[in-house]
């Protein structure tokens, strides 16, 4: 069965299940103390725009500080006016994401630092090819309905990095892009090539292509270049995700609720900014906190602390009415193994269940920071099995079959060739990687082991030679841009271009 997400928590008779973390008692004293954190110490920031936003709108600001206080009141109408849905489109125009409710989606994580290749035990550097290779094997599959800037590229210049890694996804991938920057002035590049796709400002407006990571630095700080994208993002209609980051014991309270009041400033914040520079401008309440292990000084985004917390935000923001994100499906193995699947799968289904919009991590491992494709491949159908479950059990028309089905099996002995099987029997759902075969088929086809038939998958869909590019003109325009941004330098080598 392709699973298929859900908006509400009930269809045509049929429960969806929810997962809820927090009681509304305890969800409204988390919204209390945010509101109150944002109202007596606010958020800090040198972006003189920032400022000078906020002082116009009347906002409590201490410019030789930076901070900027937030009154419950300015915050309340910002969350108001920014919308409840958001719908992200592909390549072609096609709606391919509704963020909204408790529908999930996935997309590959990011950004990662370096590459585990199939088969290999030591990570290696991302190079601008993996950025292709990774479009198109996410081009493939099925159960993710999102690409991702997933790795950042060391063989081009820095400088070039950020709209690089979205330029080999915009060649490579129909699918809409999550994405981020890691430089001023990127943002602008990466808007040009969007417009290349879609053609007019009103048409990206109306079919956005692209969503825009920006992370505050915890604790309650916005650095210059982010909040710049920000607020650019905001008055070009660009979706901006937020993604708050306290470590709890670390740059964030130790206890989960603690994290949480943190989370929820943090982020509030964002969508004040966002919404001061353009009322209505699309914005997802997203996040990436994570447990600090005091043992080994680390953020494991695996651990079921973090999960919980990614869960629980998630309920924060869809009880204010915005669309919801979380690092979910990622695992903080150093390979891919037993602990990768567990980790990635027990993210993956609590983060469906509980609804959240749009979750980033499949193919990540290494405490958020290394990339494997054969992972990816697996994980699509970790991502397919979380789906299915978030769908519930069918209850419509003869799914709660009647006396004549049982008679028949009662006359048979089973239902193998029953009309009720054949008409149900693709309604379960069928990995593509995972193994159900009995021992001596699976030894007929070499005794592979998980990993190793995700590798061979990879090899397969890569050197398949087959790239979803775009048509002549849009493929034409967006290699016209890169090549008047590169200037001097000779553009890399893509495949299928010239």
């Amino acid at each position: 069965m392709e699973p298929t997400p859900t908006e509400t928590g009930q269809q045509g008779g049929q429960m969806r299940p929810v997962l809820e973390f927090l009681s509304p008692d305890l969800l409204h004293r988390i919204l209390d103390e945010a509101y109150l954190l944002l109202g007596t110490r606010g958020v800090t920031t040198r972006s003189a725009p920032a400022l000078e936003l906020a002082a116009d709108h009347g906002l409590a600001v201490d410019r030789d500080r930076g901070q900027v206080r937030m009154a419950e009141e300015t915050v309340h109408r910002c969350v108001k006016s920014a919308p409840s849905r958001i719908e992200l489109y592909s390549r072609p125009g096609e709606m391919a994401m509704a963020l909204a409710g408790v529908r999930p989606h996935f997309n590959p994580g990011s950004a990662a630092i370096s590459v585990l290749d199939p088969g290999a035990t030591q990570p290696r550097e991302p190079l601008l090819a993996d950025c292709v290779g990774l479009a198109q094997v996410t081009a493939v599959l099925p159960y993710l309905s999102a690409q991702s800037t997933g790795v950042v590229p060391t063989d081009v210049p820095r400088e070039h990095a950020d709209w690089s890694r979205l330029l080999a996804a915009l060649l490579y991938c129909e699918k809409p892009v999550v994405t981020g920057t890691f430089r001023h002035g990127s943002l602008a590049v990466m808007r040009e090539l969007l417009l290349a796709v879609r053609g007019t400002d009103a048409a990206l407006r109306e079919r956005p292509l692209a969503v825009v990571d920006c992370c505050p630095s915890p604790p309650l700080r916005w650095g210059d270049h982010i909040i710049q994208d920000v607020l650019d993002a905001a008055r070009w209609g660009i979706p901006v995700e937020f993604v708050s980051m306290p470590a709890m014991g670390s740059v964030g309270p130790v206890t989960m609720a603690g994290s949480l009041i943190q989370h929820t400033a943090e982020t509030l914040s964002g969508v004040v900014f966002s919404q001061l520079a353009a009322p209505g401008a699309p914005v997802i309440y997203g996040g990436s906190p994570s447990v600090f292990d005091m043992r080994h000084g680390t953020t494991p985004m695996g651990a079921i602390e973090s999960i919980m917390v990614m869960c629980a935000h998630a309920q924060i923001g869809r009880r204010l009415g915005l669309p919801t994100h979380g690092y979910l499906g990622l695992s903080d193995s150093k390979v891919v193994d037993a602990q990768a699947g567990a980790e990635t799968s027990l993210g993956a289904v609590l983060g469906a269940l509980s609804g959240v919009n749009n979750m980033s991590g499949p193919g990540m491992l290494e405490l958020e920071s290394c990339f494997s494709l054969p992972k990816l491949v697996l994980d699509n159908d970790l991502c397919g099995i979380a789906l299915r479950a978030a769908q519930g059990i069918p209850t419509s028309g003869d799914h709660v079959p009647s006396g004549v089905v049982f008679d028949e099996l009662l006359t048979e002995g089973h239902l193998l060739a029953s009309e009720h099987t054949l008409r149900h029997c693709r309604e379960h759902f069928y990995p593509q990687m995972l193994d159900r075969d009995r021992r001596d088929n699976w030894a007929k086809r070499g005794s592979q082991d998980a990993a190793k038939r995700a590798a061979a998958r990879v090899r397969e869909i890569l050197e398949s030679g087959s790239h979803a590019l775009p048509e002549p003109e849009i493929r034409r325009e967006l290699v016209r841009i890169a090549r008047a941004v590169w200037g001097d330098h000779p553009l890399p080598a893509l495949p299928g271009i010239t």
